[in-house]
Parts: structure tokens; C-alpha cells; sequence
């Protein structure tokens, strides 16, 4: 159906993740332990997962990095795993990063600096050089150029261009959802968690409200599928009708981090999209990719092939 690959376009971060052993009281002083570095976002994460999961695919890091060596590091990193880099820009704002304070054993706490991702906009694509089948624009709401008017925008192009488009958000504690409702009727796909679906909607979280959020959102506009993802069960409301999917059964022994997991559906989503299954194997594949990336500690390590991942699922338990 499609051979031209997957642009994944929207925020790329740095972070710097600071191993301490316990968080100061204001005024005290905590020494670091050691220093990481550590791709994150949109970009990185579901560009990164899309290569590892199918290696053959075509896919183009859409975004914007300093003139730094955070802007590098990540160039450098998604360069390493077969993503193509062409399309992502480079600009005197400093390379966007999250300082994370990582208390051993214990709890994280975050600092974020916007940088180059608030000024990323729809004059940043080029959608003539691009030349891709899909366009998936993630982490609206951290964005804020493009939160702004640029990604209704960006949408409107890549529609005009013949480019199936597909969206996705940050859960923000905020009043801020209504910047993407224009979003939706350019969005062929949009790939949003139940938290995020409660609050572009207005209706409550619950197993029965799932299918009520969907059939809201695609009123709403969107084009092709609404996919809902929780930590229990994913849905999927099409032109098809409606569809049910439980993740899988790990035990909480197993599970190295979660970080990137939402990150990992989305890229099994599009992958499924990409390859024409039905909206139950999309489902299916969405929902073992978020559960192969639970066995490793960063965002993208545990992410198998396409076979891999298929095989390792026929080992665990669906929940009931």
C-alpha cells in the first residue's frame, strides 16, 4: 500500500540524567553520582522504535536542535540507529533538554527547557524534500509554535500533498487541549492515551466511557481511526467500527521502567497502519511493542524486530 516510509516529526530532547542519593531540602547541597545522556521525545523515541521494529522502512526525523553539542548527541544518535536526518534543522536556540535529578532506588524529578522545540514550526518541513506516505506530528501541547496555529497549518500541507497524517499529545494538567481540537479534521489518525482523550473531550475515564470518548473525537473530525491506549486495554474506532484490545499480563517483577512505553504503542500503531492490518491486529502489535519496551530501562533498548516482537507476544498472557 505504501513504500515510501514514515517521517515522525515534533519534539526532540536531550536528557541528562543526574544519579543522586537523596534529593536536598532548599538550601542543602546532594553531590552527583554520575552523569548520562539520553535521547527522549516524540522524534527520537517512535523514530528510533520504527527502525528496530522493521529495519527495511524508510523513516525521516522531522524536528529542530541547537547549534550545540546536546543538537549533535542527538543527531548523532538517531543517525546510529538507521533514521534518516536530513530533514531535522538546526538554530541558534539552545538544543531543548530535561535535567533529570534520578534519586538511586527512588523517585525522578524533572526540569525541562523548551530550546528549539517552541520555536519548531510548519516552515521547518519541507514537504517537497520530505516525500514520505505518513506524517505523524508528536507531543502536541510541548510545542509551542506549532501549538500556536503552525501544526493545523503543517496538517493542512501534508493533506494537500496526499500524506496521511497522524497526531499525538503530552498529558498536560491544563486548560491547554482546546489548541488541538483545529488538529483533528487534518488528522487521519490520531494515537492519544485515556487521559489525554478525558481531556480534549470532557468525559470521564472509565472501560465504558473508551468507546464514547472515540466516537466524540472522530465526530470531531478525525478521518480514519481514533486508537485510545490504556494501561489495561487499547481501542480502536474506524470507518470500520469499533474494536477492543487487552495488553498483556507482565508481572511487576519483570518490568525494568515504563519510560517510553506510550512512546513504543504509537510506533507499533503506525507501523500497523503503514502495513494495512486490520484495526484488531493493529491492536494486537500496538499493544506488544508498548509490552516489549517494559523490559528495559530507557525508551527504546527492549524494542525487537517485527517478528521478534510476534514471537516473544506468543509467550505472554493477554489480560482477562
Amino acid at each position: 500500500m505504501y513504500n515510501k516510509g514514515i517521517a515522525v516529526a515534533g519534539v526532540i530532547l536531550v536528557d541528562k540524567i543526574n544519579e543522586i542519593r537523596a534529593y536536598p531540602n532548599i538550601g542543602e547541597l546532594t553531590q552527583i553520582q554520575s552523569v548520562t545522556l539520553a535521547t527522549g521525545g516524540c522524534v527520537p523515541n517512535v523514530a528510533m522504535d520504527l527502525k528496530r521494529l522493521q529495519p527495511s522502512l524508510t523513516v525521516k526525523a522531522v524536528g529542530k536542535v541547537g547549534f550545540d553539542s546536546e543538537g549533535d548527541y542527538a543527531i548523532d544518535q538517531l543517525k546510529n540507529d538507521g533514521v534518516d536526518v536530513s530533514n531535522v534543522v538546526r538554530c541558534e536556540n539552545k538544543t531543548s533538554f530535561t535535567e533529570v535529578m534520578s534519586v538511586v532506588g527512588g523517585q525522578r524529578t524533572f526540569f525541562t527547557y523548551a530550546g528549539a522545540n517552541a520555536v519548531f514550526g510548519a516552515n521547518d518541513v519541507d514537504l517537497e524534500k520530505l516525500d514520505v506516505d505518513v506524517l505523524h506530528l508528536g507531543y502536541l501541547l510541548l510545542m509551542d509554535k506549532m501549538d500556536n496555529g503552525d501544526a493545523v497549518v503543517l496538517l493542512q500541507k501534508a493533506k494537500r500533498k496526499g500524506i496521511k497524517t497522524s497526531i499525538d499529545l503530552v498529558s498536560e494538567n491544563s486548560d491547554r487541549y482546546s489548541l488541538v481540537l483545529p488538529c483533528l479534521k487534518y488528522t487521519d489518525n490520531l494515537i492519544i492515551n485515556e487521559v489525554e482523550a478525558c481531556n480534549l473531550t470532557g468525559i470521564p475515564i472509565s472501560k465504558q466511557n473508551l468507546k464514547l470518548m472515540a466516537e466524540k473525537l472522530k465526530s470531531n473530525g478525525v478521518m480514519e481511526r481514533v486508537v485510545i491506549h490504556t494501561p489495561e486495554l487499547s481501542v480502536c474506532l474506524s470507518n470500520d467500527g469499533y474494536v477492543e484490545s487487552p495488553s498483556y499480563q507482565i508481572s511487576p517483577e519483570l518490568i525494568k521502567g515504563t519510560t517510553g512505553a506510550g512512546d513504543a504503542f504509537c510506533a507499533g500503531t503506525l507501523l500497523g497502519i503503514y502495513l494495512g492490518l486490520s484495526d484488531q491486529e493493529i491492536l494486537t502489535l500496538a499493544s506488544g511493542v508498548a509490552a516489549t519496551s517494559l523490559f528495559s530501562k530507557d525508551a527504546v533498548s527492549g524494542i525487537k524486530s517485527l517478528s521478534q516482537t510476534q514471537a516473544f507476544c506468543k509467550t505472554l498472557k493477554l489480560r482477562k
